[in-house]
């Protein structure tokens, strides 16, 4: 692609159409920019579309937590657990799992929560903003988030990440099973208790929200370019990116690609330790029964909730390598846990899904300029919290791309904190 006279006024391109790199490009284009949004995928069609659609303000418990080392064994061992590592990807993972557990001492999480924390407070709210005037703002549905208990007294307050939800202000109800049936027909009477956490939404179709907010970028007057970015360098004041259609311009560079971030970053010689976490969800898209909410199984740890293409039911995650295939048997395995979950649903009509998710150590993401390369801007690495994290991530890019100063220390993002 020859340089035009519109690339030179191009004032930013977001590489990376996900959830994440959609709302960067709308607060972007609201600011009054010219935006470009550069993926070889549909918006919100890839990573994006493969989630349990949860919206929470209150997802400020970080993955890594004190004691989880010990839990580890147990959970690789059983083929239906929540993670799975393929045995020969083991040495290529240690350094990455180290730096995980580390990550998950006493005195690293307050702060690692608190900036989880200024990213998904106003989830709810800023989804509810760019959806407004779409027409689908029933997209985003009010919800509670059921933390089911086969075992009475695992529901408990004191636990250390309920304790940390209430301290942000989180609203949280402990009920009995009578309570959790007449909340949740469908449910196994297996389960005997549930934590309930207020004050949350759901997404009915993650997917659809993607092409709704994409479609609003375009009559905005944004453009969508739909190819697959091969590599980027800083020239001549600003940005190139290539593309199979050649080479393209821009005065600023937000990369938002996922975990395919990393692989444009390595030949400027930046190095970040991101891996790729496979994760898996499965659909039953004529259940005959449906879930009020969101609901968790706190034994398995898996998420299930109704859609509207049916009921999903998503949550395993698999380290194996960014090019390693599906593997079959974690789709299987959710299905039996779907079935042990839901004992009347109906299984005739099933569809699958598997994506790469980007996961840093430190359950945070990459937020801001590039130490270095100025006009190269970092928005990866979100992990399983991508959809919640989007609109809050976008807002502080925007910011950062026209250089309006941050009222919040954005130093735990900073993409040269390892």
């Amino acid at each position: 692609m020859s340089q035009t006279s519109k690339d030179k006024a191009l004032d930013v391109t977001v590489l990376g159409a996900g959830i994440v790199g959609i709302c960067t490009a709308l607060s972007l284009i609201e600011k009054g920019l010219r935006v470009r949004l550069v993926d070889r995928d549909a918006p919100g069609q890839a990573t994006s579309f493969g989630n349990a659609g949860i919206i929470s303000p209150w997802s400020v418990v970080p993955q890594s937590m004190p004691g989880l080392w010990k839990q580890v064994p147990g959970m690789l061992l059983d083929p239906l657990g929540p993670v799975a590592v393929k045995p020969s990807y083991l040495p290529q993972l240690a350094h990455w799992g180290l730096r995980f557990m580390r990550e998950g001492s006493k005195s690293r999480i307050p702060a690692i929560s608190d900036a989880m924390e200024l990213l998904n407070h106003d989830c709810v709210t800023l989804f509810r903003q760019h959806l407004a005037g779409t027409g689908r703002e029933d997209l985003v549905r009010d919800s509670l988030y059921v933390h089911a208990f086969r075992n009475s007294d695992s529901a408990n307050l004191s636990d250390i990440g309920y304790v940390m939800r209430r301290e942000k202000g989180a609203r949280l109800e402990r009920i009995e099973a009578a309570d959790l049936h007449d909340l949740e027909p469908a449910l196994s009477p297996e389960f005997q208790a549930a934590v309930l956490i207020h004050d949350q939404a759901r997404a009915l179709a993650p997917g659809e929200i993607g092409t709704v907010l994409a479609d609003k970028f375009r009559t905005l007057g944004g453009e969508i370019q739909r190819q697959e970015v091969t590599a980027i360098r800083p020239e001549d004041g600003g940005w190139a990116y290539d593309t199979a259609e050649g080479p393209c311009r821009s005065h600023k560079l937000v990369l938002a690609m996922g975990v395919w971030s990393t692989t444009l970053l390595k030949p400027l010689g930046i190095r970040i330790p991101m891996q790729a976490e496979r994760g898996y969800h499965v659909s039953f898209q004529d259940p005959g029964i449906a879930l009020n909410h969101s609901v968790m199984d706190m034994d398995m740890k898996f998420v299930a909730s109704s859609m509207n293409d049916g009921l999903r039911v998503a949550g395993t995650a698999e380290f194996a390598g960014l090019d390693a295939p599906p593997n079959q048997k974690r789709l299987d395995g959710l299905i039996q846990l779907t079935r042990s979950m839901l004992p009347g649903l109906n299984e005739s009509d099933i569809q699958t899904w598997s994506g790469q998710r980007p996961s840093l150590p430190d359950s945070l993401p990459c937020i801001g300029e590039i130490n270095g390369f100025p006009g190269l801007i970092a928005a990866f690495g979100h992990s399983h919290y991508g959809l919640m994290m989007a609109p809050k991530t976008g807002r502080i890019v925007a910011d950062l791309v026209v250089e309006t100063p941050a009222n919040t220390d954005l130093s735990p993002f900073r993409p040269n904190r390892f």
